[in-house]
């Protein structure tokens, strides 16, 4: 086994040195005229070594030769590497490359092998030099080469063979024509050769693959991967701050301290106004972004207040619901959803008991859901936007570069942290608030609808339209579960001062003055409405 020390053209006398030196010891002691090695290399301009070769090994001999394909450099863990291609051989003998290593088998006779050698040439400050120290295996009694590169003014700048201890110049010189002549013979097992040799910068291309102790690989932080994911972490803290800005934003909306007013009056008339004209339905789902039960049932007495449908009471747990008018243009999709959930298609009346376990409220919570972000007051993180995309991008992005950097020993972890941008990019909406701009603005005032409903005066609304009133908020009081303190406020209004006795919505309590008795009963109602729709749970 040879040690190679050095080397800025790197291999350029590999292969001699595997002619001269890799033979390990013989099986047979040679004859007197020993194995007798005749060599032809060329340096092509592409920088690789062409070479063919002639070995002839005497009647009971057997020459081996083993190159190394990974050399150790120094004592720090550097390694040079070398590859072997267009391997063809005549006569008895055979060369193949095995794990990591190059050899040739040549029993008795004469073999020619030809082969190429790559990653042979690096450079130096101002010039090419080779330097080549190896120890000989076994005696060879004759090496004669030649050694021609695409630059005639190929010097050598010292050669030297022999025992460790007493070596002399070696037997080499370079024609006026820059070819390089080596003969020696008699050389000995344990013997050294050392030579050094220099070309013009530039030569040939420089393409050794050689790394030492400070090299680092694929995966090695380098300054250009500090930028890469130094440039990820402060994307990272731009969407993190983003993500908490927008999410105390959204907190904000709900946390204020607004009241408004759900009566509006002009003169000494009166009448209750959503925001924005705001249904209740749409209201619950606006403030926890969730399509509950109370939210599809507050829309059943909205229809029932504003005179689609009519209640009335037919025993203690049961309720009949009849069509008083057909939907129409002023219904919205999920209105309408409901409607045929509690009246089935062709049905002018309908007992709640027979609507348990039959309601169809699937489909009226993805049309208030649709509804919702039709009117852009919220928004489908899970749809697949521009964010999604722009995701998706960069983790195939980073993926394809980091296996192409990783396979060209460049910087694979750039392409690790540009995957890990398109991964938040991708989680980013999961973390977003559900409801835009619009929606937030909305939502605070629907919030403040709920304290102004909470601070109603009865006193401040005309008696000919305190029942209207009470009538218009009462969905929206069952959407945060305190319709019982709406009817609370208005238990004592006087039914008949609109001139119809009773609720004009709800029958079975026509002779009442008051809302005394509707106070006990409406909870009951509204329970069983909302069992109509709980049976899934809410959409989200």
């Amino acid at each position: 086994m040879l040690i190679f020390r050095g080397g800025a053209l790197g291999a350029l006398m590999l292969v001699l040195a595997g002619m001269l030196l890799t033979a390990p010891a013989a099986q047979a002691q040679a004859p007197a005229d020993g194995v007798a090695i005749q060599a032809d290399v060329k340096l092509s301009r592409d920088g690789n070594l062409e070479v063919a070769e002639k070995v002839t090994v005497p009647q009971g001999g057997k020459f081996q030769m083993a190159l190394p394909l990974r050399v150790a450099l120094g004592d720090k863990g550097g390694e040079r590497r070398f590859k072997i291609s267009d391997i063809s051989s005549t006569g008895p003998g055979s060369a193949k490359v095995s794990g990591e290593l190059f050899t040739v088998d040549a029993p008795a006779g004469t073999s020619s092998f030809k082969y190429t050698v790559h990653n042979t040439v690096s450079d130096a400050p101002g010039t090419q030099i080779f330097r080549w120290t190896g120890v000989l295996q076994s005696d060879v009694a004759s090496f004669d080469a030649t050694l021609i590169s695409p630059s005639y003014r190929m010097g050598i700048i010292d050669c030297k063979v022999g025992p460790q201890a007493s070596t002399h110049t070696c037997n080499a010189s370079v024609e006026p024509d820059g070819v390089m002549m080596l003969q020696e013979k008699g050389l000995h097992k344990g013997d050294i050769v050392d030579v050094t040799l220099q070309l013009p910068p530039g030569t040939v291309p420089a393409n050794a693959d050689i790394t030492d102790g400070t090299s680092r690989g694929p995966f090695s932080i380098t300054a250009p991967v500090l930028i890469a994911f130094g440039v990820l972490i402060v994307a990272l803290i731009a969407l993190a701050g983003y993500v908490l800005w927008s999410r105390r934003q959204d907190a904000a909306a709900l946390g204020g301290a607004e009241v408004v007013d759900p009566v509006q009056r002009k003169g000494s008339k009166a009448q209750f106004v959503s925001p924005d004209g705001v249904l209740p339905g749409e209201a619950g789902l606006l403030l926890d972004n969730s399509v509950d039960a109370a939210d599809l049932a507050s829309t059943v007495v909205d229809l029932a207040v504003r005179r689609y449908i009519w209640v009335a009471p037919v025993s203690d747990s049961d309720w009949r619901i009849t069509r008083l008018n057909p939907p129409d243009e002023q219904l919205r999709e999920f209105e309408r959803e409901i409607y045929r959930a509690i009246l089935p298609e062709g049905a002018e009346s309908a007992l709640l008991s027979e609507l348990r376990g039959r309601a169809a409220g699937e489909s009226a919570r993805a049309a208030l859901r649709a509804d919702a972000l039709a009117h852009g007051i919220l928004i489908d993180r899970k749809r697949r936007g521009l964010t999604f995309w722009l995701g998706v991008i960069l983790l195939f992005v980073g993926l394809a570069a980091t296996v192409g950097l990783a396979i060209s020993g460049g910087y694979a972890l750039v392409g690790i942290a540009i995957g890990l941008g398109g991964v938040a990019t991708l989680l980013l909406p999961t973390y977003l608030p559900a409801r835009t701009p619009a929606g937030r603005t909305l939502a605070g005032r629907v919030r403040g609808l709920q304290r102004g409903l909470e601070t109603m005066q009865v006193e401040l609304v005309p008696p000919a339209e305190r029942e209207q009133v009470f009538s218009r908020g009462l969905p929206y009081t069952v959407i945060g579960a305190r319709s019982d303190n709406w009817i609370r406020t208005f238990r004592e209004i006087d039914l008949s001062a609109d001139r119809e006795p009773g609720l004009y919505w709800f029958g079975g309590f026509e002779q009442d003055r008051d809302l005394s008795r509707f106070a006990g009963h409406f909870p009951y109602f509204i329970t069983a409405v909302e069992g109509l729709f709980a049976t899934n749970g809410p959409a989200r």
